[in-house]
């Protein structure tokens, strides 16, 4: 493949580092940490919309709540990883972030699940109809949902530089602790997405309910419960088994530049060095920031609104009037739980779907179809519902559920849907990956340009999706359909600008990349 001649002129590859090489079974509990972050990241993406608005903030601002998750993706994780890089810490490296995150996740945890009966407690009045304002309960959240975005980000950055670190340099070993990474991902995304569906957990934990906090916000408070749990103890369990290694940095790197990263007399740490490798991005290097852009633009909108859509569009309930709504969250959740199963299994799949396509230039391509294809469905699936639940109407039917044609076209969508996004959670790493080693640019610098593809979209989804909904009804299909659209673009230039790659290009490499953020 032939690159653009341009170089990324200030940058020079990372000072080698000597560290030994660790057997496997330390690398497994460092990736099992994977599962209770994800755990967290599904029950946020499954529950956390519809709560805030319970919370009695308007549908059309909601999206302004998710802002805090790329702003501290940023920010945090480039901040994360120049400090741990340099970390002189006797407890090593990686692990004081590790051990730091974790707290700041039982911190925040325990902000959200009783944001309302702190709120309460403040003088808040009581009311789950959604329409009675809680300023005091909404500060609470807001600020504990600030402080877990920034906790995960500070969890896993180091998480994936521990792996590298255990695997001294083997490539081999690294592809196989980052698959492990993968792999308790999705096992968290099943657990996480399963915990959200079950109705009945608050009964495990009877103190959740109280005035101030009803079922759904019991089940919550108890599914969140349950992931401190679980990332509290393979974490400390990850720390207590896997012991640092002092990297020492190569002689043959003078000793004034040691420590500088990846770019020399950068005079602003952190951020000079990421902005500054944008002037001279390679010709190959723009255009996976265009499709890496596009293709994110298309998933946020169904993210973040998910159970969303499947609790008004799909069920036809109102927030905080009757079970409607509340059914078709749990069934929202179930969906996801089917996404993340499917995208477990075609993960380890991709090699072989390449092949078969040809190329990943072209699974890229065909699965960003697959994503317009299934958002644009979402229209089908909601006009089916409405006019099914007209017809039970009529019928004398006065609060109709959805009916089983129906409910089963939205959870296949929802498990199609893990098909795209296992491409989307690896391929672009993998590209990016390959990229910066023929413009001869680090690969941490470049995939933290690459980051700024899928932050910045998602702040300009969280900003603008609200409002445009709202014009059209304060439903969610609206964005949805900004998204086919996005999705089937992305698709588009995947296919025909995206430079050829070798045949030996394998998704497999995006495990070395690091994986979603």
């Amino acid at each position: 493949m032939e690159v653009d001649g341009s170089k990324l002129s200030t940058v020079v590859p990372e000072p080698p580092l000597v560290s030994p090489q660790e057997p496997l079974r330390k690398l497994i509990p460092v990736a099992a940490i994977a599962a209770g972050v994800q755990f967290g990241w599904a029950l946020q993406l499954s529950l956390l919309t519809p709560y805030v608005q319970l919370l009695g903030i308007p549908h059309a601002w909601a999206a302004f709540i998710w802002l805090c998750g790329p702003v501290s993706g940023l920010f945090v994780q480039p901040i994360v990883g120049h400090y741990s890089d340099n970390c002189s810490s006797r407890f090593g490296r990686r692990r004081p972030f590790i051990a730091a995150g974790a707290a700041l996740v039982a911190i925040a945890v325990f902000l959200i699940g009783f944001a309302a009966d702190i709120g309460h407690a403040s003088g808040d009045p009581l009311g789950n109809d959604g329409k009675t304002a809680k300023p005091r309960a909404i500060a609470v959240f807001v600020v504990g949902f600030w402080i877990l975005d920034v906790a995960n980000n500070m969890l896993q950055g180091p998480c994936r530089a521990l792996l590298a670190d255990l695997s001294g340099g083997n490539a081999q070993k690294m592809r196989t602790g980052n698959a492990f990474f993968s792999f308790f991902m999705a096992v968290g995304n099943v657990l996480g997405y399963a915990a959200g569906s079950y109705t009945h957990l608050f009964k495990i934990f009877p103190f959740t309910k109280t005035k101030a906090c009803d079922i759904y916000c019991a089940n919550l408070k108890s599914c969140f419960f349950l992931s401190i749990f679980l990332l509290l103890t393979l974490t400390i369990l990850a720390l207590i088994i896997v012991r640092e290694t002092a990297a020492v940095p190569s002689q043959a790197e003078p000793p004034e530049n040691r420590g500088q990263g990846l770019v020399k007399k950068s005079k602003i740490p952190v951020f000079g060095e990421l902005f500054g490798a944008l002037k001279g991005l390679p010709k190959p290097m723009r255009i996976l920031l265009l499709v890496t852009c596009l293709n994110w633009i298309a998933w946020f909108p169904f993210l973040l609104f998910d159970t969303d859509w499947m609790g008004k569009e799909v069920y036809g309930g109102q927030v905080g009037v009757g079970k409607l709504y509340d059914h078709g969250v749990r069934a929202g959740a179930l969906g996801l739980m089917l996404s993340a199963v499917v995208l477990g299994c075609t993960s380890l799949a991709l090699e072989l779907f390449a092949r078969g396509l040809g190329g990943v230039k072209r699974l890229w391509g065909v699965a960003n179809f697959l994503l317009a294809i299934c958002l644009a469905m979402t229209v089908l699936v909601t006009k089916l519902a409405e006019s099914t639940r007209r017809h039970a109407i009529h019928n004398g039917d006065a609060n109709p559920p959805p009916v089983t044609g129906v409910k089963v076209g939205a959870l296949a969508l929802f498990a199609i849907l893990g098909i795209p996004q296992a491409v989307t959670f690896s391929i672009p790493f993998a590209l990016a990956s390959i990229f910066s080693s023929d413009s001869g640019a680090g690969q941490g610098l470049s995939l933290g340009v690459l980051n700024l593809a899928i932050v910045i979209p998602q702040m300009v989804v969280s900003v603008l999706s609200g409002p445009w909904d709202a014009l059209f009804g304060d439903g969610n299909l609206p964005a949805f359909i900004v998204g086919a659209v996005a999705a089937a673009a992305s698709g588009i230039f995947a296919l025909t600008l995206l430079p050829s790659l070798p045949s030996d290009v394998s998704p497999a490499k995006a495990m070395i990349a690091g994986g979603f953020h």
